[in-house]
């Protein structure tokens, strides 16, 4: 019984405060659960616009108007996941933030169902997917570009290191083994990645580049 169903005997419940969105906002989260769950039960080519609502409880009309298509569906549930307040951790130092950005990173590659990594996945079969994925990964980008801004100010690197070099370095290997090449996950590669890394970069491996300065 939706909230604005009459109650037993023909009685309406008591009017609560709704947040902006109230019903509106209460489908988009009930699609979108329905399409994680989808998703990771059956992959991209088992996920369809009908199945989907069905198991949202929302009428396919609602889901065709307002998402058109699965690439519309993929592409809202990823915008979603910027809507959250996921900061990188703060440990204290480059290697441990990065080795805990790690730990979080291989757990949400493995975990069960494989929403994670079937997203990604879905992203090279859908322009929409593709294009909401790249301003997910730029906004998780832009986030973790604080661990890099800390770790200069204590010294642990150069100035101007490059930010975005360090942390693609240090968080690539985690999806090149278990999205690529779908190896078994390595408890200490989290930690082993970020060392590398960090070592590389105290070394001035992602130093920018100087610019030249312009003749007279």
């Amino acid at each position: 019984m939706t909230p604005e169903a009459p109650g037993p005997e023909g009685t309406r419940p008591t009017p609560t405060r709704r947040r902006p969105g109230g019903r509106t906002a209460r489908i988009r989260t009930q699609v979108l659960d329905a399409v994680r769950a989808e998703l990771g039960e059956h992959g991209y080519d088992g996920l369809s616009m009908d199945a989907v609502a069905a198991r949202a409880g929302v009428h396919r009309t609602t889901v065709y108007r307002r998402w058109g298509d699965v690439g519309g569906l993929l592409a809202d549930v990823l915008d979603a996941a910027s809507d959250d307040d996921w900061q990188p951790p703060d440990t204290g130092s480059l290697e441990g933030d990065l080795a805990a950005l790690n730990q979080e990173i291989q757990a949400a590659l493995i975990a069960q169902p494989p929403i994670v990594a079937a997203l990604i996945a879905a992203s090279f079969r859908s322009e929409k997917a593709a294009h909401a994925q790249q301003r997910l990964w730029e906004d998780r980008y832009a986030r973790c570009e604080i661990i890099v801004s800390r770790a200069v100010r204590r010294g642990e690197l150069p100035p101007h290191t490059d930010a975005r070099r360090l942390l693609i370095a240090a968080t690539a290997p985690l999806y090149h083994q278990l999205v690529l090449l779908r190896t078994p996950p390595d408890p200490h590669l989290p930690g082993h990645a970020a060392r590398t890394a960090a070592l590389a970069a105290a070394a001035s491996a992602f130093a920018e580049p100087r610019q030249q300065a312009t003749p007279e």
